[in-house]
Protein backbone atom coordinates (compact mmCIF):
# COMPACT_ATOMS: atom_id res chain seq x y z
CA UNK A 1 0.00 0.00 0.00
CA UNK A 2 1.37 3.40 -0.97
CA UNK A 3 2.37 5.55 2.01
CA UNK A 4 0.25 8.69 2.33
CA UNK A 5 1.75 12.18 2.50
CA UNK A 6 1.98 14.13 5.71
CA UNK A 7 0.16 17.44 6.01
CA UNK A 8 3.49 19.26 5.76
CA UNK A 9 4.23 17.47 2.49
CA UNK A 10 0.79 18.46 1.20
CA UNK A 11 1.57 22.10 2.00
CA UNK A 12 4.89 21.99 0.14
CA UNK A 13 3.29 20.35 -2.90
CA UNK A 14 0.48 22.90 -3.18
CA UNK A 15 -2.30 20.46 -2.30
CA UNK A 16 -5.37 21.37 -0.24
CA UNK A 17 -4.57 21.39 3.47
CA UNK A 18 -5.62 22.46 6.93
CA UNK A 19 -3.12 23.58 9.55
CA UNK A 20 -4.36 22.34 12.93
CA UNK A 21 -2.24 19.19 13.20
CA UNK A 22 1.36 17.90 13.14
CA UNK A 23 2.55 20.62 15.52
CA UNK A 24 1.72 23.47 13.12
CA UNK A 25 -0.32 25.50 15.66
CA UNK A 26 2.55 25.23 18.14
CA UNK A 27 5.03 26.41 15.51
CA UNK A 28 2.88 29.45 14.75
CA UNK A 29 2.62 30.27 18.45
CA UNK A 30 6.41 30.07 18.84
CA UNK A 31 6.80 32.28 15.76
CA UNK A 32 4.42 34.87 17.21
CA UNK A 33 6.53 35.02 20.35
CA UNK A 34 9.67 35.66 18.27
CA UNK A 35 7.77 38.25 16.24
CA UNK A 36 6.61 40.04 19.40
CA UNK A 37 10.17 40.14 20.79
CA UNK A 38 11.53 41.60 17.56
CA UNK A 39 8.76 44.17 17.15
CA UNK A 40 9.20 45.38 20.74
CA UNK A 41 13.00 45.70 20.49
CA UNK A 42 14.50 49.18 20.62
CA UNK A 43 16.25 50.95 17.73
CA UNK A 44 19.54 50.96 19.67
CA UNK A 45 19.43 47.17 20.19
CA UNK A 46 21.03 46.29 16.87
CA UNK A 47 22.83 43.16 18.11
CA UNK A 48 19.68 41.90 19.79
CA UNK A 49 17.66 42.49 16.63
CA UNK A 50 20.23 40.62 14.55
CA UNK A 51 20.04 37.63 16.90
CA UNK A 52 16.24 37.73 16.88
CA UNK A 53 16.15 37.77 13.07
CA UNK A 54 18.50 34.79 12.90
CA UNK A 55 16.12 32.98 15.25
CA UNK A 56 13.02 34.05 13.31
CA UNK A 57 14.36 32.73 10.00
CA UNK A 58 16.23 29.77 11.47
CA UNK A 59 19.37 30.83 9.63
CA UNK A 60 21.86 33.68 9.66
CA UNK A 61 20.56 36.69 7.77
CA UNK A 62 22.32 39.78 6.47
CA UNK A 63 19.07 41.60 5.71
CA UNK A 64 17.86 44.70 7.58
CA UNK A 65 14.23 44.85 8.72
CA UNK A 66 12.43 47.80 10.31
CA UNK A 67 9.87 46.78 12.95
CA UNK A 68 7.05 46.09 13.04
CA UNK A 69 7.37 43.04 10.79
CA UNK A 70 4.68 40.37 10.54
CA UNK A 71 4.76 36.74 9.41
CA UNK A 72 3.17 33.33 10.07
CA UNK A 73 6.19 31.07 10.60
CA UNK A 74 9.32 32.97 9.62
CA UNK A 75 11.18 29.73 8.94
CA UNK A 76 9.73 29.59 5.41
CA UNK A 77 11.35 32.91 4.42
CA UNK A 78 14.83 33.23 2.91
CA UNK A 79 16.40 36.66 2.42
CA UNK A 80 19.50 37.53 0.43
CA UNK A 81 22.30 39.73 1.78
CA UNK A 82 21.71 43.46 1.67
CA UNK A 83 17.93 43.23 1.44
CA UNK A 84 16.03 46.02 3.23
CA UNK A 85 12.44 45.66 4.48
CA UNK A 86 10.66 48.79 5.66
CA UNK A 87 8.10 48.94 8.47
CA UNK A 88 4.70 47.23 8.54
CA UNK A 89 5.50 44.53 5.97
CA UNK A 90 3.48 41.31 6.21
CA UNK A 91 4.89 38.06 4.79
CA UNK A 92 2.28 35.28 4.95
CA UNK A 93 4.68 32.37 4.70
CA UNK A 94 2.60 29.21 4.93
CA UNK A 95 4.39 28.51 1.65
CA UNK A 96 7.96 29.33 0.69
CA UNK A 97 9.16 32.93 0.16
CA UNK A 98 12.53 33.35 -1.56
CA UNK A 99 13.99 36.85 -1.86
CA UNK A 100 17.30 37.64 -3.55
CA UNK A 101 20.15 39.98 -2.67
CA UNK A 102 19.84 43.75 -2.43
CA UNK A 103 16.04 43.85 -2.65
CA UNK A 104 14.32 47.00 -1.33
CA UNK A 105 10.82 46.85 0.16
CA UNK A 106 8.77 49.97 0.82
CA UNK A 107 6.47 50.17 3.83
CA UNK A 108 3.41 47.92 4.20
CA UNK A 109 4.21 45.36 1.49
CA UNK A 110 2.22 42.12 1.71
CA UNK A 111 3.48 38.82 0.30
CA UNK A 112 0.89 36.04 0.40
CA UNK A 113 1.76 32.42 -0.36
CA UNK A 114 -1.56 30.93 0.75
CA UNK A 115 -5.04 31.03 -0.78
CA UNK A 116 -8.47 29.42 -0.44
CA UNK A 117 -10.67 27.72 -3.05
CA UNK A 118 -13.24 29.97 -4.75
CA UNK A 119 -15.92 27.32 -4.15
CA UNK A 120 -17.56 28.45 -0.87
CA UNK A 121 -18.11 24.87 0.27
CA UNK A 122 -14.34 24.32 0.10
CA UNK A 123 -13.33 27.66 1.64
CA UNK A 124 -12.14 26.04 4.87
CA UNK A 125 -9.24 24.48 2.96
CA UNK A 126 -6.03 26.27 1.95
CA UNK A 127 -3.31 25.81 -0.65
CA UNK A 128 0.13 27.34 -1.10
CA UNK A 129 2.15 28.57 -4.05
CA UNK A 130 5.70 29.92 -3.51
CA UNK A 131 6.77 33.53 -4.16
CA UNK A 132 10.21 34.32 -5.59
CA UNK A 133 11.78 37.77 -5.98
CA UNK A 134 15.09 38.16 -7.83
CA UNK A 135 18.18 40.17 -6.88
CA UNK A 136 18.11 43.99 -6.80
CA UNK A 137 14.37 44.45 -7.12
CA UNK A 138 12.57 47.46 -5.68
CA UNK A 139 9.08 46.75 -4.34
CA UNK A 140 7.17 49.99 -3.65
CA UNK A 141 5.02 50.80 -0.63
CA UNK A 142 1.67 49.00 -0.19
CA UNK A 143 2.36 46.44 -2.93
CA UNK A 144 0.48 43.12 -2.64
CA UNK A 145 2.20 40.06 -4.12
CA UNK A 146 -0.14 37.11 -4.60
CA UNK A 147 0.61 33.36 -4.33
CA UNK A 148 2.77 31.77 -7.03
CA UNK A 149 4.30 35.00 -8.35
CA UNK A 150 7.91 35.28 -9.55
CA UNK A 151 9.48 38.72 -10.07
CA UNK A 152 12.66 38.86 -12.14
CA UNK A 153 15.88 40.55 -11.01
CA UNK A 154 16.33 44.35 -11.11
CA UNK A 155 12.62 44.96 -11.63
CA UNK A 156 10.70 47.85 -10.02
CA UNK A 157 7.12 47.32 -8.82
CA UNK A 158 5.29 50.64 -8.40
CA UNK A 159 3.63 51.58 -5.11
CA UNK A 160 0.15 50.21 -4.52
CA UNK A 161 0.38 47.51 -7.19
CA UNK A 162 -1.33 44.13 -6.90
CA UNK A 163 0.93 41.51 -8.50
CA UNK A 164 -1.17 38.54 -9.62
CA UNK A 165 1.16 37.04 -12.24
CA UNK A 166 4.88 36.74 -13.01
CA UNK A 167 6.79 39.92 -13.89
CA UNK A 168 10.00 39.61 -15.97
CA UNK A 169 13.43 40.99 -15.09
CA UNK A 170 14.67 44.52 -15.87
CA UNK A 171 11.30 46.25 -16.18
CA UNK A 172 9.17 48.85 -14.42
CA UNK A 173 5.71 47.46 -13.64
CA UNK A 174 2.70 48.87 -11.81
CA UNK A 175 -1.07 48.77 -11.48
CA UNK A 176 -3.93 46.56 -10.36
CA UNK A 177 -3.43 44.04 -11.76
CA UNK A 178 0.28 44.82 -12.09
CA UNK A 179 1.53 45.01 -15.68
CA UNK A 180 4.79 45.92 -17.38
CA UNK A 181 5.02 49.63 -18.23
CA UNK A 182 8.47 49.76 -19.81
CA UNK A 183 11.94 48.21 -19.74
CA UNK A 184 14.71 49.65 -17.59
CA UNK A 185 16.87 51.34 -20.23
CA UNK A 186 19.29 54.05 -21.30
CA UNK A 187 17.27 56.92 -19.86
CA UNK A 188 17.60 55.37 -16.41
CA UNK A 189 21.37 55.68 -16.78
CA UNK A 190 20.93 59.46 -17.08
CA UNK A 191 17.98 60.34 -14.80
CA UNK A 192 17.24 59.06 -11.31
CA UNK A 193 13.80 60.72 -10.94
CA UNK A 194 11.78 62.51 -13.63
CA UNK A 195 14.15 65.24 -14.97
CA UNK A 196 16.74 64.95 -12.18
CA UNK A 197 20.06 63.91 -13.70
CA UNK A 198 22.64 61.52 -12.26
CA UNK A 199 25.76 63.71 -12.15
CA UNK A 200 29.27 62.59 -11.22
CA UNK A 201 29.97 65.78 -9.23
CA UNK A 202 26.81 65.33 -7.18
CA UNK A 203 27.65 61.70 -6.41
CA UNK A 204 31.16 62.69 -5.34
CA UNK A 205 29.71 65.30 -2.98
CA UNK A 206 27.39 62.69 -1.48
CA UNK A 207 30.30 60.28 -0.92
CA UNK A 208 32.32 63.05 0.75
CA UNK A 209 29.47 63.85 3.15
CA UNK A 210 29.00 60.15 3.91
CA UNK A 211 32.57 59.93 5.26
CA UNK A 212 32.11 62.70 7.84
Amino acid sequence: MEEKMTMRERILQGKLFTDECEGLPEERTAAKKRMKAFNESGPEETEKRKALLDDIFGAETEAWIEPPFYFCYGRHIRLGAGTYINMNCNFIDDGQIRIGKGVLFGAAVTIATVGHPVNPRMRGYMYTAPVTIGDNCWIGANVVICPGVTIGENTVIGAGSVVTRDIPENVVAAGNPCRVLRPIGERDEIYYYKDRKIEAQDLEEERRLRKR
